[in-house]
């Protein structure tokens, strides 16, 4: 079977976004250049200019990528139509699972506010991550004290996660950071 344009278009772009994602887990963005991007994964200088504006283009290309897996992996381990409480519960174990992934704390928490500023790292958890928690926690809080508050919790659990994800980068306790989410969703019903 033939691929088309399309199709090799794509697989070169995603060969670009895998070899920056390799080098800046690496290296760190600052240090990572646009000759070893191409090298790595086995393209022109002109592709990665044909795909990408930049070398910061790029790596937003892989926090998205990023951030979208790591919105995937909740939604696959706390589908719709669970116990809300469950559903959150289950989620924040699947969002330690998905930043245990070597390289993404670094991506998605120091490197990319770093790199991209926190309006677009903040607009790009908004619409991944934090979406999933936003419409667990509407789900758990229906009928409750709380429920007109939903969207402003789903921003201060979204750090809460985000930094117990840093702790644990730094060695705590997984299960510690995972009971004191729990206390805290547990304290949203009370």
């Amino acid at each position: 079977m033939r691929r088309t344009n399309k199709d090799r278009s794509e697989s070169m772009r995603q060969a670009l976004i895998d070899a920056g994602r390799a080098l800046f887990i690496e290296k760190g963005y600052a240090d990572t250049s646009t000759p070893e991007i191409v090298n790595r994964a086995g393209v022109t200088r002109g592709a990665l200019y044909h795909h990408f504006e930049d070398k910061k283009a790029l790596f937003r290309a892989v926090v998205e990528r990023e951030a979208g897996e790591v919105a995937a992996d909740i939604d696959a381990a706390a589908p719709a139509g669970d116990d809300p409480r469950q559903a959150i519960l289950e989620g924040t174990k699947a969002y330690f699972d998905a930043m245990a992934r070597p390289g993404r704390t670094r991506l998605l928490l120091l490197d990319g506010p770093a790199v991209l500023g926190t309006d677009i790292t903040r607009a790009i958890d908004t619409e991944t991550s934090e979406m999933t928690l936003k419409h667990g926690l509407q789900a758990l809080l229906s009928n409750s004290d709380n429920e007109d508050n939903a969207e402003m919790l789903a921003i201060l659990l979204s750090a809460a996660f985000d930094r117990a994800a840093l702790a644990i980068e730094m060695g705590a306790e997984r299960q510690r950071c995972e009971d004191a989410i729990a206390a805290l969703i547990e304290g949203l019903t009370d």
